[in-house]
């Protein structure tokens, strides 16, 4: 079996997975790399051996020896670079967030459909060990019938990673309740097994509105992902415009009747994200999301409050970025590039979170309003659910 040969386009902060994508002589190879960044180009030939690096992705898309593209550039350009790579006719993966509105994902998955090439996702929680531990006791019905899912993510380098660049620019991201919560909604969704129908949020920028900023077209100080600074308010050379959210809380009907609710903070000393599901027989909750981190269940009772818990499981062992998932992702990607068939991850629920966080966050600047989430095409949830073949069985 030949190598698959893969473009990347943006070797940023998702480096990893072009990283995890090369594996010469076991199925796949970073074949070209497109980055605006000369710095960034000439690291490449030193890194993925045979690589070509070029500044203009279009020359990317016009190689006929590139079999498939990766699309890991800020969020605001996923369309263009999707869409683009769509009709170039290269099986694409899109980091999330698939946009930053429902109408750019619209606008990509119209574009697989119109085109038949296929479209893939990259929601990496999928294929996290506590995420899948979770999913599988969901299913086996350790906890009933789920009916409401609580989640909160306290991120304590958040004004580090989110707002020294340009995820504190809402016209780049929309907010981080759409750019940073995107992997949780589709988490809540996946454990709930249902999409969310309607939503209201409240929010704000507490901590990081009024901190020293960089003038434009300053780089990032050295070491920003590796210095941290303590306490939040002491945090300097913050992005020219921060005008997202530090903050924030979500409330969501699901389509199928179950409840849930979303919490983000962004000045927290500790980091942590935490599950709670809660059915008809019982309860889950995740204490860490690394390999060799607990999920705990209690489904006997009435009682009072107790840690141990009835069963306790162990998040499986892994090696590599993201507990593994980030290996794992890109193993799927490869081998639906060759075959097609099922995925883990979906493009119609990665919209569906998208279009949730746009929701709530278009609520939470509007005094907690309440909206309805847009519908997709019937049309087009068709076709991705039939493995994105234009012939839909039984019909």
């Amino acid at each position: 079996m030949e190598d698959l040969r893969i473009g990347v386009i943006g070797l940023g902060l998702r480096k990893n997975l072009a990283t995890a994508a090369h594996r010469p002589g076991r199925g796949s190879v970073v074949a070209a790399v497109a980055d605006t960044d000369p710095a960034v180009r000439a690291t490449v030939p030193g890194v993925y051996e045979g690589a070509v690096s070029v500044e203009d992705h279009r020359r990317l898309l016009d190689d006929p020896g590139v079999d498939a593209v990766i699309v890991a550039t800020p969020d605001d350009t996923h369309e263009a670079l999707a869409c683009a790579a769509l009709e170039a006719g290269k099986t694409v993966y899109v980091e999330k967030p698939l946009g930053i509105s429902v109408e750019q994902c619209d606008t990509i998955l119209r574009t697989a459909h119109r085109t038949g090439t296929r479209l893939y996702v990259g929601h990496n929680m999928r294929h996290m060990g506590v995420v899948r531990l979770m999913r599988d006791l969901v299913a086996r019905g350790d906890i009933g019938e789920p009916k409401t899912v609580w989640v909160r993510h306290f991120v304590s380098y958040g004004g580090d990673y989110y707002f020294k660049d340009w995820h504190a620019d809402r016209r780049r991201t929309t907010g981080l309740l759409l750019q940073k919560a995107a992997h949780d909604i589709d988490v809540i969704h996946w454990l709930a097994g249902g999409y969310t129908r309607r939503v209201n949020a409240m929010g704000d920028l507490m901590v990081y509105g009024d901190l020293p900023r960089r003038a434009p077209d300053t780089p990032r100080p050295d070491g920003w992902l590796r210095e941290f600074d303590w306490p939040p308010a002491k945090r300097r050379d913050l992005h020219h415009i921060v005008d997202v959210e530090d903050v924030s809380v979500m409330n969501m009907r699901l389509d199928n009747g179950v409840i849930a609710a979303y919490q983000q903070c962004h000045f927290s000393p500790d980091y942590f994200r935490n599950y709670t599901v809660i059915g008809t027989e019982g309860r889950l909750e995740n204490f860490g999301d690394r390999p060799g981190d607990e999920v705990r269940v209690w489904n006997t009772g009435p009682s009072s409050y107790r840690a141990d818990a009835d069963f306790v499981y162990r998040v499986p062992e892994a090696e590599g970025s993201h507990g593994g998932a980030d290996e794992r992702i890109i193993e799927e990607f490869c081998r639906f590039a060759r075959e097609g068939g099922h995925t883990d991850t979906s493009p119609v629920a990665a919209r569906m979170s998208v279009a949730a966080g746009a929701m709530a966050t278009r609520s939470l600047r509007e005094g907690g309003t309440p909206y309805e989430v847009p519908a997709l095409e019937a049309e087009l949830v068709d076709y991705f659910a039939a493995g994105q073949r234009k012939e839909v069985p039984g019909r």
